[in-house]
This record gives C-alpha cells, sequence and structure tokens, in this order.
C-alpha cells in the first residue's frame, strides 16, 4: 500500500519511505519517519511521533504523545542503524515511549503480541518484551531487560538493567527489581523479597489445582529448605521432573546470567543458604 492510499491527516507527517499497510490511520500532528513499518490496521490516533527504523504490527493502537522509535538511552549510541520492533494487536497509552536497540546489544528492541502500555511506560533499548504483557502506569524497563509472556507490571515500577522476569510473574506497583524475578513469582512489597507466587495469575491462566499445588511444593523445597541454591534446584528438579510449569522455574534458575536470583527475604531463617539473595 503506498502512502497515498492510506488514511493519513492532512495535519500528519509522513515521510517517503515510510511503508503502510492496508487500512492504516494517522491521525493529526503524528510524524512518521522514512524507515517505518506500519502493518495492516495500525492506527496513530494524534500527535504520535514513529521514527527510526521501527515496525508496528498490524492492529496495534497507538495513543497521543507516544514517542516509539527514538534513539536509545545510551551514550554509546553512535547513531547505528538499529531497530524496535513491536507484535501484532498491542494498545500503547499516552506519553509511553520506546527506544531502538544497540550495536553492542541485540540491535533491536522488541515487544511482542498483545501487550498494554499504559500511560508513561518505557521500554529502554534492547529490551526483548513477550506476549500479553501489561505495563500499568509510569512502569519503565532500563535497557537489556527481558520479560516472560504474561507478565504485569504495577504502576511505577521500576527494572535494573539485564534483569530477567519470568512469564507468568507479578510485579506490585512502586516495586524495584535489581535482580531476576522467577516465572510464577510475585514481587509485590518494593524491594523486601520475593512474595510468592502469582497464584490469581495461574488461575486466570487456566493452571489446575494439582499444577498451582506442584508449584507451589516446589518453591518451598526451592528456596525454604537447606543447602546452597545449586543443591536446591537440583532437588526440585529430580521431584518434578515431569512437570512442566515446575521445570520452568528450574530452567530460568539454571541459566541464570548478569543478575541474581531475587529470593523471600525470610529464606534464611528455614536452613536455606543466602546464596542468591
Amino acid at each position: 500500500m503506498t502512502v497515498s492510499e492510506a488514511k493519513i491527516d492532512p495535519l500528519a507527517r509522513v515521510e517517503a519511505g515510510a511503508v503502510l499497510g492496508a487500512g492504516v490511520e494517522i491521525g493529526p500532528f503524528c510524524t512518521v519517519g522514512p524507515h517505518v513499518v506500519l502493518g495492516e490496521g495500525v492506527k496513530l490516533l494524534s500527535h504520535v511521533a514513529v521514527s527510526g527504523h521501527t515496525t508496528l504490527g498490524a492492529g496495534t493502537v497507538v495513543h497521543p504523545f507516544a514517542a516509539l522509535g527514538s534513539a536509545p538511552q545510551s551514550l554509546g549510541y553512535k547513531g547505528e542503524p538499529t531497530k524496535l520492533v513491536i507484535g501484532r494487536d498491542c494498545i500503547i497509552r499516552e506519553h509511553v515511549t520506546m527506544n531502538t536497540g544497540t550495536a553492542n546489544g541485540h540491535g533491536e528492541t522488541v515487544v511482542g503480541d498483545n501487550c498494554f502500555f499504559m500511560v508513561n511506560a518505557h521500554v529502554a533499548h534492547d529490551c526483548i518484551v513477550g506476549n500479553h504483557v501489561i505495563f500499568a502506569n509510569n512502569a519503565t524497563l532500563a535497557g537489556h531487560v527481558t520479560v516472560g509472556n504474561n507478565v504485569f507490571l504495577g504502576g511505577l515500577s521500576a527494572v535494573h538493567q539485564f534483569v530477567r522476569i519470568g512469564d507468568n510473574a507479578i510485579v506490585g506497583g512502586l516495586c524495584g527489581l535489581q535482580h531476576d524475578l522467577i516465572p510464577f513469582g510475585a514481587l509485590i512489597y518494593g524491594r523486601s523479597g520475593l512474595g510468592g507466587l502469582n497464584i490469581i495469575g495461574m488461575k486466570r491462566r487456566g493452571l489446575t489445582r494439582p499444577q498451582i499445588h506442584a508449584l507451589r511444593a516446589a518453591y518451598r523445597e526451592l528456596f525454604y529448605s537447606g543447602g546452597t541454591l545449586a543443591e536446591r534446584v537440583e532437588r526440585v528438579a529430580g521431584h518434578y521432573g515431569d512437570d512442566a510449569n515446575v521445570m520452568q522455574v528450574v530452567d530460568f534458575v539454571r541459566s541464570g546470567a548478569k543478575r541474581r536470583l531475587i529470593v523471600p527475604s525470610d529464606a534464611a531463617d528455614h536452613g536455606a543458604e543466602p546464596d542468591a539473595a
């Protein structure tokens, strides 16, 4: 589809080279750069700035004053043609910002499908965000953060660079994450430690009672039994090797990278060595 065939408000500016899918709508005072690709049915309501090498998936709706694809907030960025890729059917509300990647990172920032970003949310350079993720107002990611599928980030939460958040986790409002949050985990009291499992989220996604009980038992063994974390995770793997949900947690812990693991603040009281706090 050519630019001339899209529904473009006369007060918008779309630069030559932009690629617009069928049914794209661009409202007043929007700006679309020459390296932007807007998928079928994308809507930019008004005052939206889409720049850089940015792709928006089909059906995504962007509300006023969002800025997508602007340069990363990194002193090492030297103008390289890095990317921002946003998936299908996302809702991006007012004042949301998302930056492209960096040459010394992934080279691109990636957001999955069916995500909801509320007012003032921020996705920094080189982040990877999964599908069906919700960012409440002012939730922010630093660079190189990885967020799994079906994750909820509460209002005014902030995630340190290189942190990983596993699938189906929940982060409460005002929380700051310095370390990795396990799949199905719940961080609900600022920086006071892991607050248990995201039981409500599990129920909403259809996990059965036996599946939830298995995750609870594995959680207790992983964080409240004796020995080092390496010993505990292998015990859990031995006891729950046939449980895909538990093994998702095990694999996440085994693949730990730059950050340590968030653990319950009272784990040491039950004999667990605090080697991952």
